[in-house]
């Protein structure tokens, strides 16, 4: 009787290992499976990730092909503006306050913005903003005439058949006496404030695309 209930506890004993083998084997190829997603995981998130700092660097070489001759880039705005120095009479928005000179160079740089906009990848868009400017001399209707002066450089490129195409968006502005990047002393006196900004910068919804496309995969 004993002999049979040893043999009985070893046989138990036995399938209990088995089947202890077999869960820990189990256990064993589940969570081999899910590392190996983990890591397919993290490769992917990765991919992404140069994915994104690519278009990020394209992004910004592009927009370092930028004619240096009209622009150049302000490390302290992170922005592209014109060089040209443009300046109106007090109280104007007139383009015929601008030398001729100045005003055959506003064309050239229009141009070369239209020439840019062909060159660069067809995936990006850009916004170029025109900032009208003011002498800070307290005049009631700067806001007005900075927003005049700005949109007066659109229609003037409008006449001059220069086309900017699909790829740029042209937003007209007016900062009046205020803004940044003002000419100092920034003074009533300082004429040099009655003027028009010009800023070229990646279009925000580039950046949330390539975002988006981040976030699908980290889901």
């Amino acid at each position: 009787m004993a002999q049979k209930q040893e043999s009985f506890f070893w046989t138990s004993y036995s399938d209990l290992m088995t089947s202890l083998f077999f869960v820990m084997l189990v256990l064993f190829v589940l969570a081999c499976a899910m590392l190996k997603n983990k890591i397919n995981e993290v490769e992917q998130q990765k991919e992404a990730t140069e994915r994104e700092l690519a278009k990020i660097k394209e992004i910004e070489e592009s927009i370092e092909a930028i004619d240096t001759t009209f622009f150049e880039y302000n490390s302290v705005h992170k922005k592209h503006i014109l060089k040209i120095n443009v300046q109106f009479k007090t109280n104007s928005s007139d383009i015929n306050d601008i030398p001729f000179e100045q005003q055959k160079e506003l064309r050239a740089a229009g141009i070369s913005i239209s020439k840019f906009l062909k060159n660069s990848s067809e995936d990006v868009k850009y916004l170029l903003i025109i900032e009208g400017q003011s002498s800070k001399d307290n005049y009631p209707g700067n806001d007005m005439l900075s927003y005049n002066r700005a949109n007066t450089l659109k229609h003037f490129w409008a006449h001059q058949n220069i086309d900017f195409g699909n790829k740029c968006e042209v937003i007209v502005s007016g900062s009046g006496q205020n803004g940044i990047m003002r000419v100092q002393p920034d003074n009533a006196f300082n004429e040099k404030n009655q003027r028009f900004l010009i800023h070229i910068i990646p279009k925000p919804g580039v950046m949330e695309r390539i975002e988006n496309e981040i976030n699908e995969v980290y889901k």
